[in-house]
């Protein structure tokens, strides 16, 4: 037995989203249109887990000069402990002279290993919105750090310290006042010629949106927009709390700063999110409604935020029917989609349509998915498919992909198949498809 959801259509306005930070963050003012304004987070946070890669020039290579029998010598990487240049680049608006309530302010630098220190400031050279900072580190070294306003007292930015490699170069976008993301109504009835319909389309903005308009972001299209951000308009109550999850994440340094796109369902979402007719429940309009958001959505979208573009940044994550159609998006739409979510996917759909797609259309290229997640649970009257959904794993590892590394496939213990769990496997689902 198998769950297809009621077609639901919402209509839903939403309102910026607050969220409390843990107890280890920096305080939050609750008065007026200070609300969101995080005041002096005095101390360095813990740090991420990510770290930039040691440059190519630094690594062990075979692009060093011919050898005497006319191969190639590899060029040594330097010793451990020998100085290296270390390059930070913090982009903020007027990062040399940042207008303050209490006057100015410039971006400075703040780390683990010296020249930098967490008790003084690192003057940089600012120009613009650029602020650059260089320090020689012994290599083979981590170095953590944070930018910080300087205005007498330093404002350190919101969340985990930075990280970066000695003899790497790191981009930072940081964000200082604000540690939450928003939920905004982004089109309240957005009209598609292609398929004749309106729908609500929601986003999620991050923490650093409103205040470092230098950012960009990638961006995740998600099916059943409704059941993203609102309880009170979720199926059966149950949000998938993305905000929640991404202010947390943001905060902690786990997840990665993304703008969501949340895509209402309609009366017709069975139609939609199926690439093919099933004998029993019809639908087969997958491609018509991939089109609308290629052709009509994204342009808009790409129109209105600061979104980056191009496949590399460019996100389709759903569940269930969802999941389906995403999956089969990254089949036929990876020159589009480059990372792909697929969460409970309907692989019984039309005879087990999914698996044999994806076997019988081994993507190359441009049309490869650049990653791909796949999950189910294991509970319910259905078990969540997950039989089925281990076949699909199979499948795309027979097709080269990787586990680990552009795939990855998670099985819930004891998860069922709606909003509640498919919340709780969010977070690693958002850590593997944007990684830091």
């Amino acid at each position: 037995m198998f769950f297809l959801r009621s077609p639901r259509a919402y209509s839903v306005a939403f309102a910026s989203v607050l969220l409390a930070l843990t107890a280890c963050g920096p305080a939050v003012s609750e008065k007026g249109p200070e609300r969101n304004t995080v005041q002096n987070n005095t101390a360095p946070m813990r740090p991420i887990e990510g770290i930039d890669a040691v440059p190519p020039e630094l690594e062990e290579t075979t692009g060093g000069k011919t050898g005497p029998t006319g191969g190639v010598m590899a060029t040594p990487a330097p010793a451990p402990g020998t100085p290296v240049k270390t390059t930070v680049r913090v982009h903020y608006p007027n990062a040399a002279q940042i207008t303050l309530q209490t006057g100015t302010g410039k971006i400075m630098l703040r780390g683990s290993e010296a020249p930098l220190s967490w008790t003084q400031s690192m003057t940089g050279a600012a120009q613009g919105d650029l602020a650059t900072f260089e320090v020689d580190a012994p290599y083979g070294t981590t170095i953590e750090f944070k930018p910080v306003i300087e205005q007498g007292s330093p404002i350190w930015s919101i969340g985990a310290n930075y990280k970066v490699a000695a003899g790497a170069t790191r981009e930072v976008y940081p964000h200082f006042f604000n540690g939450l993301g928003k939920v905004v109504t982004l089109f309240p009835a957005f009209h598609s010629t292609l398929i004749g319909n309106n729908r609500n389309i929601t986003a999620y903005l991050p923490p650093s949106y409103d205040e470092n308009t230098s950012a960009t972001y990638p961006v995740l299209y998600m099916h059943d927009g409704q059941n993203l951000f609102d309880g009170g308009q979720a199926f059966g109550g149950n949000e998938w709390k993305v905000d929640e999850t991404l202010n947390d994440g943001i905060y902690t340094g786990s997840l990665r700063e993304i703008i969501v796109i949340g895509i209402a369902n309609t009366s017709d979402r069975m139609s939609e999110y199926t690439p093919t007719k099933d004998a029993s429940y019809g639908g087969g309009e997958g491609d018509e409604y991939l089109t609308f958001i290629r052709d009509e959505l994204m342009p808009a979208v790409q129109n209105a935020l600061r979104v980056q573009t191009g496949r590399e940044a460019t996100g389709l994550l759903g569940s269930s029917l969802g999941g389906l159609i995403s999956a089969y998006a990254g089949v036929h739409y990876g020159q589009t989609f480059g990372i792909v979510g697929a969460m409970s996917p309907s692989t019984w759909w039309n005879k087990k349509f999914l698996i044999g797609d994806v076997k019988a259309n081994p993507q190359t290229g441009n049309k490869r998915p650049l990653r791909v997640y796949v999950d189910s649970g294991d509970a319910g009257p259905s078990n969540d498919d997950v039989t089925n959904t281990a076949t699909l794993a199979q499948t795309y590892k027979a097709q080269g992909f990787v586990e680990g590394q552009d795939f990855h496939y998670v099985v819930g213990s004891k998860h069922e198949h709606n909003e509640y769990y498919w919340a709780q496997r969010l977070p690693n689902a958002l850590k593997f498809l944007f990684p830091e």
